[in-house]
């Protein structure tokens, strides 16, 4: 139930000192890294496994996330959605990305995951560049309102930290996987 695939766990903790931003950073990288770990280097197998009675899997995990790291990067922090998302029929299909995730290979979803990731740090970054976390997303609520920044990084986080324990739990059924972070080397 092995794939040679290695995501990338590395973790560089900020100083206990440091400031809002960089902390809420590192909390988001550490729930990537902690999903990583739990989801890295299976065959289609261990990803495709369902965990009855919810119809959730590992790869549907893996897929959801990269949707929602380019959800909440282009479509709030730019005002479009980016990535390979265009084509997907979320009207049809509600929940698309868990549904098809079924139908892709390890290396496809590590691939859309790790590349999803990328961008939206890449996003974060410049963005950040420009101002603090104060500053409103491109977003515009039915109230008329926009989320500042804060809140949209604080909602992917929210996200992570959700799907996580899922995936700690998926991995250990798996093949015993355990653990809180991934190992450091």
């Amino acid at each position: 139930m092995t794939d040679d695939t290695v995501l990338d766990t590395k973790l560089v903790e900020p100083s206990m000192t440091a400031g809002e931003v960089e902390m809420l950073l590192f909390a988001l990288d550490r729930s990537r890294a902690q999903f990583a770990w739990k989801a890295g280097g299976l065959d289609a197998a261990g990803l495709r496994r369902p965990f009855p009675p919810s119809a959730m899997t590992l790869a549907g995990l893996l897929k959801h996330l990269a949707f929602l790291e380019d959800y909440y990067v282009f479509r709030d922090l730019t005002g479009q959605m980016g990535g390979p998302w265009k084509q997907a029929d979320f009207e049809g299909t509600p929940d698309w990305e868990w549904h098809s995730a079924l139908e892709d290979s390890p290396e496809e979803l590590y691939a859309l995951w790790s590349g999803a990731v990328e961008r939206s740090r890449a996003a974060w970054a410049a963005i950040l560049a420009d101002g603090g976390l104060d500053q409103p997303s491109k977003i515009v609520l039915d109230s008329g309102e926009s989320p500042n920044l804060r809140r949209i990084l604080v909602d992917l986080h929210d996200e992570y930290a959700r799907h996580v324990g899922h995936a700690d739990l998926f991995r250990e059924a798996v093949d015993g996987l355990v653990g809180e972070d991934p190992p450091q080397e």
